[in-house]
Parts: C-alpha cells; sequence; structure tokens
C-alpha cells in the first residue's frame, strides 16, 4: 500500500505549490502528509499543504449523488468530481536510470565515485507524474536511517508511522527552539530532546532549569503519572546543582549547591534587571561610581552602607545631624553622586541584598565547578529550588552563562592559537526565553550574544518558550532547529516560521496540529519541514534508547499511535 499510486501532476510550478489530483479516497491523505513525485531519473519529495475539491462542471457539484446509480456515483466522484493537493516542493534526488537499462552504466560511471544527496528543488517534473506516499525508505533517506548513530528519532509520520529523526550533530552546531502553547506538552518534548542530547554525547548541556523539571523523578500536573527525571537515568553524567546553600529539590539532595559571590557580580548584571527592579535612567551613573569607588567589592560594600545619621557640634557650637560616615548619603556625598538616586538605587538593590544564595565568601567557587564538569563531558541541571522568581531567575542565569562565555571563549582561541584542546561543544537550555531574550533584553544579556555570535566558540542555545513572538527577531532569525507544538496565537505562529522559505503555506499546517503530541519540524537540523506524532516520554522511550526494548516494530509503532 505504501508504493501505491494516489494521483498525478496536472500543474504547478517552482514559485507555487505542485498540483496534484488525487486517485484515491481523499480521506485516506492529510494535511502534512510527505509524498514523492517519480519523474524519470529524479524523485521530488514534498509536502501536502492544501486539499481542495474541484469539479469540471460546478452543476456536478451542486447535485446530490445519492440519486444515481452507486456505479455511475462512483464514476461521477472518480472523474468529474475531484480532489486536489497542493503539495510545497521541498527536495529532489537524481536516482538514475532504471538499473535494468543500458543507460544505467553510463549513468554510473559520470557519477563516480560521489552519492547523489537531496537538494533543493530547481526544476519541476512533467505532467502526469506519478505522486505517492513516502514509505519507510524514502524517510530514511531525507532525515536518515534511525539505526545510524547521532541520529536520533524525536516522532513518527502520521499516516504510516515511519520514524523521523534529527540529526544531533547538525542539531548542536547552531541554537535551536521548542515552542508550544501552554498545555501542549512542552516539557516532555524538550525532555526528548534533552534525553537524545546527553545519549548521543557530543556536547555538554547546561539546563537552566526554574521550575525544577528536569533533574529528579516529578510528577505530571495533569495526568498525575510519575514522570522519570534525567538524573535517574543518567545518574553519574548529570549533575544537579540547587540555588543555595541547604537548598533540596523535590525533597532531594543536589549533588552541590551553587552560591554567588558579591564579587562575581558586575554592574552590568544589575543593569539586566532594570525592568524587574523598576531602575531609573540614573542608575548607570550611580552603578559606575561605585564600581569606581570599590572595584569588584563594590556590591558587598554597598550592601554594608546604612542610612543613619549622627550628631556633630559645627562651627557655632550647635549641633545638627549629618550623614553617618557609612552611609549611602556620605559616600554620595564624597564621589560627587547625586544622594537621592544613591539611596534610591540602594532601595531597589535591597531585594536583592536579602537573597541567601549570594554571600560574600562561598564555601567553594560552585561556578568554577559548573564549568569543570561542562569542560568535563558532564551535564548540568541548574535547579533553582524555591528561588523561582524572575529576579532570580534572570540574575542568576545571566551571571552564569556570562562567566560560562568567558570560559569558552579563552578555550576556543587557545585551541585555535596555541593549538591546545578542542573545546566541548556545549548546549544552554533556557526556560521562559521571552523574559531573556525580549526586545528590551536581548541588548543587554548574554544570551542574544550567544545566539548571535557563540556558534563559533562552540556554545549554543535551546529556548523553551510558549510565547516565540515576545523573543526578539533578530535572536529567532538565527535559530537553526525549529520543534513547534501547537500555538494559537497569529503572532507567535509567525515568528515561529521567520526566514523559513514556504513559510505562508506551512501557517496553517502549525495552527491545525493536534493539541498533544503533534509537532511541526523545522530548520537546520532536518531537510525540510514536517509534522510528526512526536514519540512519548515512557518506560518504552528509555528501553529503546538506552537499550533492553530494541527497536521498535513497525506494528508497535502504529498501535502506538493509534493507527
Amino acid at each position: 500500500m505504501e508504493n501505491k499510486i494516489i494521483g498525478y501532476i496536472v500543474g504547478g510550478g517552482l514559485k507555487e505549490s505542485f498540483r496534484v489530483r488525487l486517485t484515491v479516497d481523499p480521506l485516506t491523505v492529510q494535511e502534512g502528509a510527505f509524498v514523492v513525485i517519480e519523474s524519470g531519473d529524479y524523485h521530488f519529495y514534498g509536502l501536502v499543504t492544501d486539499m481542495q475539491l474541484g469539479a469540471t462542471d460546478d452543476r456536478f457539484a451542486d447535485e446530490k449523488s445519492d440519486r444515481l446509480p452507486a456505479a455511475l456515483a462512483k464514476a461521477l466522484h472518480g472523474q468529474t468530481l475531484y480532489t486536489n493537493l497542493e503539495v510545497l516542493p521541498a527536495l529532489m534526488l537524481e536516482r538514475g536510470p532504471d538499473p535494468a537499462s543500458a543507460e544505467y552504466d553510463i549513468w554510473v560511471k559520470k557519477i563516480g565515485d560521489s552519492v547523489p544527496h537531496p537538494i533543493p528543488v530547481k526544476t519541476v517534473p512533467p505532467h502526469h507524474s506519478q505522486v505517492r506516499m513516502a514509505n519507510e525508505g524514502d524517510i530514511a533517506e531525507i532525515f536518515g536511517d534511525p539505526n545510524v548513530d547521532g541520529k536520533f528519532i524525536i516522532g513518527y509520520t502520521r499516516e504510516q508511522g515511519h520514524p523521523v529523526c534529527i540529526d544531533m550533530e547538525k542539531f548542536v552546531q547552531r541554537s535551536s527552539g521548542v515552542f508550544g502553547a501552554t498545555g501542549t506538552g512542552k516539557s516532555f518534548l524538550t525532555r526528548l530532546v534533552l534525553a537524545g542530547l546527553m545519549h548521543y554525547n557530543k556536547a555538554s548541556v547546561l539546563v537552566l532549569d526554574m521550575h525544577n523539571e528536569y533533574g529528579f523523578d516529578d510528577v505530571a500536573s495533569d495526568t498525575k503519572k510519575a514522570v522519570t527525571g534525567l538524573k535517574t537515568k543518567f545518574k553519574s553524567k548529570i549533575r544537579v546543582v540547587g540555588l543555595g546553600a541547604g537548598a533540596t529539590i523535590r525533597g532531594q539532595v543536589p549533588d552541590f549547591n551553587l552560591e554567588i559571590s558579591t564579587g562575581d557580580i558586575s554592574t552590568a548584571d544589575i543593569e539586566t534587571l532594570s525592568r524587574e527592579l523598576n531602575l531609573k535612567e540614573t542608575t548607570p551613573t550611580t552603578l559606575n561610581a561605585l564600581f569606581g569607588s570599590f572595584k569588584n567589592d563594590w556590591f558587598a560594600r554597598f550592601k554594608a552602607m546604612n542610612r543613619e545619621e549622627v550628631e556633630v557640634e559645627d562651627e557655632k557650637g550647635k549641633m545638627k545631624r549629618v550623614p553617618h560616615p557609612d552611609s549611602v548619603a556620605a559616600w554620595a556625598d564624597s564621589n560627587g553622586v547625586n544622594v537621592m538616586a544613591a539611596e534610591a538605587l540602594h532601595d531597589k538593590l535591597r531585594r536583592l541584598f536579602g537573597k541567601p544564595y549570594i554571600v560574600e565568601k562561598p564555601a567553594a567557587d560552585s561556578v568554577k565547578n559548573i564549568i569543570d564538569a561542562l569542560e568535563n563531558g558532564q551535564h548540568v541541571v541548574l535547579s533553582y529550588g524555591e528561588h523561582e522568581s524572575d529576579l532570580d531567575y534572570l540574575l542568576v542565569s545571566n551571571l552564569l552563562t556570562r562567566k560560562i562565555r568567558a570560559a569558552w571563549e579563552k578555550k576556543t582561541n587557545e585551541f585555535r592559537t596555541h593549538g591546545k584542546s578542542e573545546p566541548r561543544p556545549l548546549v544552554i537550555v533556557v526556560e521562559e526565553a521571552h523574559k531573556l531574550l525580549n526586545r528590551e533584553m536581548a541588548a543587554q544579556t548574554t544570551f542574544a550574544t550567544i545566539a548571535r555570535e557563540l556558534r563559533k566558540y562552540y556554545v549554543t542555545l535551546l529556548i523553551v518558550d510558549q510565547r516565540p513572538s515576545q523573543i526578539y527577531d533578530e535572536v529567532m532569525s538565527q535559530l537553526g532547529t525549529r520543534i513547534s507544538g501547537w500555538l494559537g496565537d497569529d503572532l507567535d505562529i509567525q515568528a515561529v516560521l521567520s526566514g523559513l522559505s514556504g513559510r505562508d503555506a506551512l501557517r496553517g499546517m502549525l495552527a491545525r496540529l493536534q493539541p498533544k503530541e503533534e509537532v511541526l519540524l523545522l530548520g537546520w537540523g532536518v531537510p525540510m519541514p514536517l509534522p510528526v506524532k512526536s514519540r512519548r516520554y515512557d518506560d518504552a522511550f528509555w528501553k529503546e534508547l538506552l537499550g533492553g526494548g530494541g527497536k521498535k516494530s513497525e506494528a508497535q509503532n502504529l498501535k502506538e499511535l493509534g493507527f
């Protein structure tokens, strides 16, 4: 049935979709179906983006056919009344002449040792070229063989349940994104991708786990079923880090805790919190003066300042109140800083002064421990524990990635200049990405720089978000692979498809995905767009990934997907 012809080409072009006259029951074909157009020495691969009802004469379409004899009604629906497919052309592959023909040997000599690869469509198939559904071999030809190392099965085709792979080597070469509206299983999809990355083990992964979902075992909020944590399966390969001394995650003790030294907080880190702390326009001037006075010790010294006054005797013997020598006002007066601006900043920073994870002398250099673990091939899940506010997330995430960026730039320069060991690729996973990468924040945070420039320094992002329209468009344009679940907002759909060819044809497809377990694959890590049923994050997945389960049979795939 897989190789059965479903129709033939009746029109179209390179700047528009191919039109295919359907010769089978239209209920057997869906929007998003992966089809193959066979034409001489070439195969054209395309995606069904629309289905349209047509008639050779509108009068037949207006009349009900149930009054006609069954044979005549069937003939009418096959000839006079028909269905056309709109097929978005994606790739073409030179297959060569029939191996039994004399021309085949000539073609083999012509291509030599080179193996034909799929290329973008540069021509059109002739009229009446036959069209069929893609089979498992076609899927493997385009998306890769699941049995080859580095080809990670992300899901299965919706019609026949054929496995569809993402090339993990290409995936880590550029920043990527996982998108989907709230409740579409975005966290489960991210867990699948992270499990694939960690199993592939060609890159280290740092997960900024704002909601404590990825490290230890958890319970699904909707189904109340147990959810296996990554730490449970990868054990010593993953270091779970808690924020603050004595922190516990889901009642479990992390591998170690992250404490931030006051000396590590830069004035730029504070400026990134302008919106969260409601900082004024005078803040940068005050921060620069603080750094000029105390250098890296500015945060601790500013925190120690008081707001008190003391009484002193003036020249005439009268008592008057003046700022305490260790007060904010006294420092401001002596450094030419506006007193009200300095005291206002001190008030705003009190939200940070009281954070238990910011200490003057940490028990250990936990930032260095995180960097060392990543450099040595381990993966790190930083769980924020009870510190789940946007303020905590923005400060800690930006400070940590700033340190990591400096370390990887240094290692890359040493590798290229002095021939030292090549840096290990690093993927930083950012939840709630719009909080760090919106238009206002993008220019100030390290994350935007990583998305734009750090690919050459072996660092990329995996951003996870339900509102991609709120992410700065310059950052979205830099994303390679995009995996998107259902999105209901037109602006979000437009953002996910930005910079991609054929986005107008894909917009409706993205809007009509099932709310759960269906995703659209796009971009760098996949050769062409394709909607798939995503794998389920369950025990069967782990058995198949880590061994003991074997590769699923086609019948198992179909049963699991509800065929």
